[in-house]
């Protein structure tokens, strides 16, 4: 191997690294505690999870009864550079098949336990790989963070349900939004106190982001949430309003038809035109209460018609325009991305 190819593989581990984190049981058996009667007859396959590290594994073969599952999937992927991954990487990439307590025992025993290997390395995008996944009904694990567009698409052509782990900021992503306005695909029931902790094999030198907590040995994220398809009962929640709108508090945007609205429980209960809200409104979002009509993004690849302005009128113009930012006062409002929402008609 030539030193640019080594180079290249190491960095490749080493980005690896940076998308190997470990979810908590506690936070699955919080979270897919609400979905459980979408699991009854069903495959569930975890296409991105080390079966002999993952509490997603625990969780649905120790469960495996009591959900009704029909049958279990999990399929690691396999280490090019084993050295540089946790002690439980592999040199073969393997998928386990559990179909249920067979011996009376009340929980998965090794000998229940179907290993196969892959003759390839075992990635979510490999033939292979698809091929469990067409068998599978529900989708669930904690994917790559940096191939979660690619991660998703894959999961919506195929047309699977899922529960996933991914970043929040995924919402505003291209690929992504269009999935949120035509209601394919929302945000689960979240962290606890919107905090997840992640355990990890490595030390705080061996990632970029997250807060490594020396102690416990885990690591903090705060722009992490579930994503799913499935329905459950908080996406039928009424987000409770109970400010009047005061036009001296709620300004109207330069540039576009809306008022900004701040923080979501300022959300006026009697005003029934368009709004600017941060991203964060997407965890209160009912489909029966609102309608979602576009983003402000950096590209405006979600179509938000906004005015656009001159180099005269705007100093700079050409991103403002580009970027479909929202303006107040020939300024620009936030920084962050707006979400521009509707309250549907009663």
């Amino acid at each position: 191997m030539s030193s640019v190819s080594k180079n290249s593989s190491l960095a490749a581990a080493r980005s690896a690294k940076a998308d190997e984190f470990y979810t908590q049981l506690g936070d699955i058996e919080r979270e897919l505690r609400h979905y459980k009667k979408h699991f009854q007859g069903k495959t569930v396959y975890l296409n991105c999870d080390d079966p002999r590290v993952s509490n997603f594994f625990h969780y649905f073969s120790y469960n495996f009864e009591t959900l009704g599952l029909k049958k279990l999937i999990a399929a690691c992927y396999k280490s090019q550079e084993v050295e540089m991954f946790s002690a439980g990487s592999t040199e073969q990439a393997i998928y386990l098949v559990y179909e249920g307590d067979k011996n009376g025992s009340g929980m998965p025993e090794l000998e229940e336990i179907g290993v196969n290997h892959f003759e390839g390395d075992g990635d979510f995008r490999s033939a292979e790989s698809i091929e469990l996944l067409k068998e599978a009904d529900i989708v669930v694990t904690n994917p790559p963070f940096s191939l979660f567009r690619e991660y998703v698409a894959q999961l919506m052509e195929y047309d699977k349900k899922f529960v996933i782990v991914g970043p929040t900021n995924a919402i505003t992503y291209k690929e992504l939004f269009p999935l949120f306005k035509e209601n394919r695909i929302w945000l689960g029931n979240g962290f606890q106190a919107g905090n997840a902790y992640f355990a990890t094999a490595h030390s705080a030198d061996d990632y970029a982001k997250g807060v490594y907590d020396q102690q416990s040995g885990l690591v903090k994220f705060r722009n992490v949430g579930w994503f799913t398809n499935l329905d459950i009962a908080k996406r039928h929640e009424e987000l409770i309003l109970w400010k009047k709108y005061d036009p001296e508090q709620y300004l109207r945007y330069d540039n576009y038809d809306a008022i900004e609205v701040s923080r979501i429980k300022d959300i006026p209960m009697d005003w029934d035109e368009a709004m600017g809200v941060p991203i964060t409104f997407m965890d209160s979002y009912n489909p029966e209460q609102f309608e979602i009509l576009g983003i402000t993004d950096r590209d405006n690849n979600s179509g938000l018609k906004t005015k656009e302005y001159s180099r005269a009128e705007v100093p700079n113009a050409g991103d403002l325009n580009r970027r479909g930012a929202l303006l107040v006062d020939g300024k620009l409002k936030s920084t962050f991305a707006r979400l521009l929402i509707r309250k549907k008609q009663p």
